[in-house]
């Protein structure tokens, strides 16, 4: 029997926003610092998804830069009206809030339309059924009830808001943190507003209220909080549930996508804030999420009525054949200058002069980062298992301070390093610990930190070619490297994981897992040669 399983969408992956157009359905979630932003996918049973876009790239202007991962572009939400798709989201490496379309979600998505007078993230947009457009957002309430959800009118022909600013809800909780990804449907006789509040860690979860009329103050759930995870403690094994999106089926059915993290041997989030659906059922004019168990289940029954439709796996080992890379790879920042190709079935990384580690900038909020020649050579995807084995194989010959190899990282400066480097005339491979303390998160004025790099494992090895990877089981990370794949030895068992996925990174972004080359401060043209990737998290 076919079931939904749960996340939908496993690893890095948060923020969903979903809509349904006839018998599809398309969901987006947010990319913070990769490149391309905002991956776009499509289902037609609510359990099986296939990315077919990115809504954002260089063709319509995308910049983002490296230096946190979780900084950038966060919180889209999806809609569809008359034949166009929209996509409202907030990028702070940029201007802020923008709109862009598309007739087609599969194809090119339009320029950003920037939006300045809306200046909060998490604003989404609401259709009403007399055609009348509005944006929803949170927002600075009064000095006695703290931040709070705000609606204004829209012009969608000029892309611009229209009228008053209207305050219409706060949160359930009296001054409750972090009130955010404001969502209003209109169903029967109610206009819904669904938000997310206590922040996107342990505490977060799905409040809603309604009101007969759309600028009314509007009346919470006597229910509220109607979906969270926080009071099954700090041990369950799926935390962070909330940021939430309704959608029904042809057949009036139900379901509501959110965000969860699932933690690894304490609270720790490798794989951060993934995408999870549940079923919901509508009592007394109000929703019940996850109805009879109230928790978000790893499992469902498939949804009646739709038509099972899997889509090809993504395989295990890229070899680069194709000339593009696959929607499965991301940068780190807008990759502006010319650092990568493929030629002769080979990923190519031009060693560029900026290291892919160095102490963290402060994100000035209103500030952003426009440099275009900062680029990181990276090229990666994300974790999406708790066990995995991942390797590549590698062409490196590395002049003085060059490096190049097999990265895993976490935000603000948390890796490790399997890399070629060269030492008083000897080829090295070197495992390189990279943690980092912070005062706060980068964000917060005042915000310090120091990054650290340990050398765990050094040894030489002569020959170019070289096949270097690692094998996960939950927080332990065991690294081989070889010449050759039937000749693997280890260079370093058991490192932890958690170090590189402390709880103060918590789940805001997940683990990427790629490929880099650096000069190291020195410009060169030299470059590593990739001949393959390989993935793998089926019976490990």
């Amino acid at each position: 029997m076919n079931k939904i399983k749960n996340p939908i969408l496993p690893g890095f992956y948060p923020d969903p926003s979903i809509c349904r157009v006839g018998e599809d359905y398309y969901m987006v979630c947010s990319s913070f610092e990769l490149y391309p932003g905002i991956p776009v996918f499509h289902s037609k049973d609510l359990a099986n998804w296939e990315q077919i876009s990115y809504a954002m790239n260089k063709e319509n202007g995308f910049h983002v830069n490296a230096n946190v991962i979780s900084g950038g572009v966060m919180a889209p939400t999806i809609r569809y009206h008359e034949g166009l798709f929209y996509i409202i989201n907030a990028n702070f490496g940029d201007k802020g809030n923008f709109i862009v379309t598309a007739e087609d979600p599969a194809g090119k998505w339009s320029d950003p339309c920037w939006i300045p007078e809306i200046t909060d993230l998490d604003a989404s947009l609401f259709f009403d059924d007399d055609g009348k457009v509005y944006i929803v957002s949170p927002g600075k309430a009064n000095e006695d009830n703290g931040r709070g959800i705000f609606i204004t009118g829209f012009d969608i022909r000029t892309m611009k808001p229209v009228g008053e600013k209207t305050h219409i809800w706060n949160s359930a909780m009296r001054n409750a943190a972090s009130p955010e990804s404001p969502h209003i449907y209109h169903i029967g006789e109610y206009y819904y507003l669904m938000i997310a509040e206590g922040g996107t860690e342990h505490y977060h979860a799905v409040t809603v209220a309604r009101s007969r009329r759309l600028t009314d103050w509007y009346e919470g759930n006597p229910a509220n909080p109607v979906l969270t995870h926080r009071h099954l403690g700090f041990s369950y094994p799926v935390d962070n549930i909330g940021h939430a999106d309704f959608v029904d089926t042809p057949d009036g059915e139900w379901y509501a996508v959110m965000l969860g993290s699932r933690i690894i041997e304490g609270q720790h989030k490798n794989l951060g804030r993934e995408t999870y659906i549940c079923p919901v059922i509508w009592e007394r004019d109000w929703p019940v999420f996850c109805p009879g168990t109230g928790k978000v289940e790893m499992e469902y029954p498939a949804v009646p009525g739709l038509q099972w439709t899997e889509f090809p796996k993504q395989p295990e080992k890229d070899d680069f054949e194709k000339a593009e890379l696959g929607l499965c790879w991301s940068f780190w920042g807008t990759p502006y200058q010319e650092f990568w190709n493929i030629q002769d079935s080979k990923l190519r990384l031009k060693c560029l002069s900026r290291p892919i580690t160095r102490q963290l900038d402060p994100i000035i909020v209103g500030k952003p980062d426009m440099k275009k020649d900062d680029c990181v050579s990276f090229i990666g995807r994300r974790q999406t298992a708790i066990d995995f084995e991942a390797s590549c194989k590698m062409k490196f010959a590395p002049q003085e301070k060059e490096t190049a190899g097999f990265v895993i990282m976490q935000a603000s400066n948390h890796q490790y390093r399997l890399e070629r480097k060269q030492e008083d005339g000897q080829q090295i491979l070197q495992l390189v610990l990279v943690t980092t303390e912070m005062s706060s998160a980068p964000h917060i004025p005042g915000f310090k930190s120091m990054t650290r790099e340990t050398v765990l494992a050094s040894i030489q090895h002569e020959g170019e070619e070289i096949i270097l990877g690692v094998k996960v089981k939950g927080q332990d990370y065991s690294f081989f490297y070889g010449s050759d794949e039937g000749e693997l030895s280890s260079i370093f068992d058991h490192a932890d994981g958690k170090l590189i996925n402390p709880e103060i990174v918590g789940g805001m972004v997940g683990t990427m897992i790629g490929m880099f080359a650096s000069g190291n401060g020195k410009e060169s043209d030299n470059r590593a040669e990739f001949e393959w990737f390989r993935y793998v998290t089926e019976a490990l």
